[in-house]
């Protein structure tokens, strides 16, 4: 859009974090597994087909928001973020009337409610990194942060506040998973729409009050010559952050999967009593800290630099996937769950701050929409590999109830966070983009012809 009346760029985040909290609903989605997977309630899901709807979400999610990035372009950033929340919406409510089955499910919940997330989460991140270029960190971390805090709300709300959505509402005769999902998709869709209002993009030429003209100018040249998808794509440092986005994901949804059954497995083997309230403080407690992690890495790295936060984040976050199983949950049981888990969830929610801001610094503002969108396809692969790496081992264990069987997981975790940690020490922003090619690829090029 070329004009707006909006002018208090403060509107944009307090939009944005309306988006988020209804986009949050994807991270919900272990408070209904138990039920799901009930050998004696009325889905009988596996763990493996639980994973499957999760890990679908997650992945139309990435897939839609690569496309949604171009699409803004066209639509504008208010109508792009409004038709996602009407998406979510009726994918939510639509599993609520016909959710019974698990391809019911996966249809509903899994690809259309996931699209519906993916088309609406990229546009405040875009829309607030440019009312906010002198606080990129900040403002992606704000711009997300609901996002984790929302999951708090969705899990509370079904599971435990109020005597819990899942075992007080029985809407048009649903049983409670269902009706809890008739609920949300109608307030996912208000929430949406109320924060696409505000969803309008700078004036041309904008540059926030009190920022050094020297830097919007540098700023301003470095955008003109920003790199475009195609250039991007051609650089090596697109595929180092790639994969490092991809480990530290995929920790991070492989403990949102997981979190519940695995805290249930651990704690009860041990004698700990009220293991289901335990787990679901600690499902509680690691989406505060998702939401936590997002703002505060995001003003982390404003002072350190985005590469250096990346790397402290993903080496923490290896370090405490490694200790997990032998660590938290052998010293101090029911506290270990929930301390290790709020660790995980902060360091999880710092990628949504740091890898949007980071592809923003190596390859120029003015296309970031588009950009981020194939970065974050790196999340949707991480979608299918970290809860189905959960799913797979629990259904095929033959150790019964016993925790062992998540060792294996949690090693393989820990140790793709340590090699993204790795990977991303020594990478380096690439050149300036010039023409189709990209600066550094075309000065390579003219050596090797020399």
């Amino acid at each position: 859009m070329k004009t707006n009346t909006i002018y208090n760029r403060w509107l944009i985040v307090a939009g944005a974090i309306l988006i988020q909290l209804a986009l949050g609903a994807l991270y919900a989605w272990s408070v209904f597994t138990k039920l799901l997977t009930d050998p004696e309630g009325i889905y009988r899901f596996s763990a493996t087909e639980t994973a499957w709807i999760f890990s679908a979400g997650l992945a139309t999610f990435a897939l839609v928001m690569v496309l949604a990035g171009r699409w803004q372009a066209r639509t504008g950033p208010r109508l792009m973020s409004a038709l996602g929340g009407l998406l979510l919406g009726l994918g939510f409510v639509l599993g609520g009337f016909f959710g019974s089955t698990f391809w019911a499910q996966l249809l509903f919940i899994g690809v259309m409610a996931g699209a519906g997330i993916g088309l609406a989460y990229v546009v405040p991140i875009a829309v607030g990194v440019k009312w906010f270029p002198d606080r990129k960190g900040m403002i992606t971390g704000l711009a997300v942060a609901g996002f984790g805090f929302g999951a708090t709300i969705w899990v509370k709300l079904a599971g435990s506040w109020f005597g819990g959505l899942l075992n007080t509402t029985s809407l048009f005769g649903l049983p409670g998973v269902q009706s809890v999902f008739l609920i949300y998709g109608i307030v996912f869709a208000m929430l949406v729409l109320l924060g696409s209002i505000v969803m309008i993009d700078p004036p041309e030429g904008y540059s926030p009050a009190g920022w050094d003209p020297a830097e919007a100018a540098a700023v301003a040249k470095r955008n003109s010559a920003g790199f475009t998808p195609n250039q991007m794509l051609r650089t090596p440092q697109f595929y180092a952050i790639w994969l490092v986005f991809a480990a530290s994901a995929i920790a991070g949804l492989m403990v949102i999967y997981c979190i519940q059954l695995f805290g249930i497995d651990a704690l009860e083997y041990r004698g700990v009593p009220n293991a289901v309230v335990v787990t679901g403080t600690a499902m509680a407690w690691y989406a505060i800290f998702n939401g936590l992690g997002r703002i505060l890495w995001g003003m982390i790295s404003d002072r350190i630099g985005r590469k250096s936060a990346i790397i402290a984040m993903s080496a923490f976050q290896g370090v405490i996937m490694l200790a997990m199983y032998h660590g938290f949950i052998n010293f101090g049981l029911a506290t270990g769950l929930i301390v290790g888990a709020s660790f995980i969830g902060f360091n999880y929610g710092g990628i949504f701050a740091l890898f949007p801001a980071i592809t923003a610094d190596y390859f120029g503002d003015k296309q970031v929409g588009r950009n981020y969108g194939w970065v974050f396809t790196a999340y949707g692969v991480a979608g299918l590999l970290g809860p189905l790496l959960a799913g797979v081992f629990k259904d095929s264990a033959a150790a019964g109830g016993t925790p062992v069987v998540w060792m294996t997981p949690f090693l393989i975790a820990g140790i793709a966070c340590l090699v993204g940690a790795l990977i991303m020490l020594f990478s380096r922003a690439p050149g300036a983009a010039s023409g189709q090619v990209p600066g550094l690829r075309r000065r390579r090029l003219t050596l090797i012809r020399a």
